[in-house]
């Protein structure tokens, strides 16, 4: 991904929060100069992966596969993030070993979800299988397609496989996730090989760091 698109759409996520009066931490908005002058007071931040991420997953078109997240809080047992998932856009089929997560729409346009159950060797499963959305337990047929409202939420449990994307039509959809732990380095098993974090192709100077750029602090 070029640097320009980056910075380009971590301003458009900035608007689109606070258009919808969700406020981000101070440090989502601290410089590489910020951060180059920082030191161990930060190590939480930086340990825990908070702040900005930018990825299209290896695949080179990030309008079709890609998302827009800020990590807010990750704990040693517990973690949140915010997201910006567009029309269309697709996060690849994945399923997590340890973390359970709520899915919620927290405003914007519709999200679908599509889901299946993982099977022994990590494939896709046949088998039917159930999941919680809002406090009612939903039983789900393989490939199993939900559809979010904002306000409404899904829990997955671990071996659960699942992509979504905004539907068209609806708008652009804020994705909150509050979950178990979060380690998108160990803890992601994408159904396809593909790429966590993009390479960068620095076409301008970053106006903030991504997550996973804390030790690069050159401007």
């Amino acid at each position: 991904m070029k640097r320009s698109t980056i910075n380009e759409l971590i301003a458009e996520a900035i608007d689109l929060f606070d258009r919808y009066n969700f406020k981000l931490p101070p440090f989502a908005f601290w410089s590489p100069q910020t951060w180059s002058e920082k030191g161990h007071e930060v190590d939480p931040i930086r340990d825990h992966c908070l702040g900005w991420d930018v990825t299209d997953f290896g695949r080179g078109d990030f309008g079709q596969f890609g998302l827009v997240l800020f990590t807010l809080r990750n704990s040693k047992s517990y973690a949140e993030k915010i997201m910006v998932v567009k029309e269309n856009q697709i996060t690849p089929m994945h399923f997590h070993w340890k973390k359970t997560e709520d899915i919620i729409n927290r405003g914007g346009g519709n999200l679908i979800l599509e889901l299946y159950k993982s099977t022994a060797k990590e494939l896709i499963s046949e088998e039917s299988f159930s999941v919680v959305c809002d406090g009612l337990i939903v039983n789900c047929s393989p490939g199993e397609k939900i559809v979010l409202k904002p306000g409404e939420s899904i829990c997955l449990e671990p071996y659960v496989y699942h992509k979504f994307s905004g539907e068209s039509g609806k708008g652009t959809v804020i994705v909150g996730e509050v979950s178990s732990v979060n380690d998108d380095i160990n803890d992601n098993r994408f159904l396809e090989v593909l790429g966590r974090f993009p390479e960068i192709e620095e076409d301008e100077k970053p106006i903030y760091l991504l997550c996973n750029e804390y030790g690069n602090t050159e401007i």
